[in-house]
């Protein structure tokens, strides 16, 4: 494992969801804009496989800071391709994001659809990554494919994600901010069937290049995200109504026919039952930190 433990949120939070499997994997420290970092790790671990999920995440920050999020998912991709071409790397694994569909009217999304926009620093970064590897792929005979993640939820997930904002919140008998009229929709993944996903990937062994949805069982609107909290909590939420922020899109809806078909993916994990092991799961940290 290759990570900077940045301070995009705390990092004694990541340090603590690795806690456990410290026994079983290796920890390199070291950032992925450090391209000698990066081929030191590979020389040293020398892997056949690469799953590469490391990225500046969340689309309102990436407006704020766009060279940032530039800097880490661009340059960063970049330096981990050149690496797995320079050590003989097989397969590699990109994770990318349903945000590069952007404002999609036609639904669900398919991986078919030309991309001619997408509406934030934080998509386009991911788009260039999906077309980073295409050349790697095609230049060196690496097999690739791109996962285009559709709202990846569940236990150890960031803090400043929808559902563990609105869990800690209501809990705590604070108001949450809900954006625009709730009306807007998701297609929440949770983190079980991403890792099916990811397994199906590393498995795929046809073409040399392809790129595959993976979403979740249901599109849901956030009012009804509010509710599946306020049941899996107990409590009703107290609603802070603010205007739409930029860069978010209205809606995602993945297409995971593909996935399907080539990947043998199939999420089984509904969200009223998802936000409900997330919430046990909530309810077990604050019992052993007291916090």
């Amino acid at each position: 494992m290759f990570d900077d433990f940045n301070d995009f949120y705390n990092p004694d939070i990541k340090r603590a969801n690795l806690s456990e499997m410290l026994d079983k994997i290796r920890v390199v420290e070291a950032d992925l804009r450090d391209a000698n970092a990066v081929n030191r790790a590979f020389a040293e671990i020398k892997p056949d496989t690469v799953v590469h999920l490391a990225a500046r995440v969340g689309v309102r920050p990436s407006i704020e800071a766009p060279e940032l999020y530039i800097n880490c998912n661009v340059n960063g991709t970049f330096h981990v391709l050149d690496a797995a071409k320079n050590h003989g790397v097989e397969r590699f694994i990109f994770a990318s994001s349903s945000s590069v569909y952007g404002v999609n009217e036609k639904v669900p999304f398919a991986e078919s659809e030309l991309i001619s926009r997408t509406i934030s620093p934080y998509a386009a970064t991911k788009l260039a990554g999906e077309q980073l590897c295409s050349n790697y792929s095609y230049l060196y005979g690496i097999k690739m494919v791109c996962l285009r993640f559709f709202t990846v939820y569940g236990p150890r997930q960031r803090p400043d994600l929808a559902i563990s904002k609105f869990t800690r919140l209501i809990d705590e008998g604070k108001p949450i901010d809900r954006y625009g009229d709730g009306l807007t929709s998701r297609d929440y993944t949770y983190v079980d069937d991403i890792i099916q996903g990811i397994m199906g990937a590393i498995r795929y062994d046809e073409k040399e290049f392809e790129i595959f949805n993976l979403g979740g069982t249901e599109t849901v609107t956030l009012n009804e995200l509010i509710e599946a909290v306020e049941a899996a909590i107990g409590k009703k939420a107290k609603i802070n109504a603010m205007p739409m922020q930029p860069g978010d899109v209205p809606r995602t809806n993945a297409d995971i026919t593909k996935a399907r078909e080539m990947l043998g993916y199939e999420p089984a994990t509904a969200l009223h039952n998802g936000v409900a092991k997330y919430v046990e799961w909530y309810r077990k940290m604050q019992e052993a930190t007291g916090v």
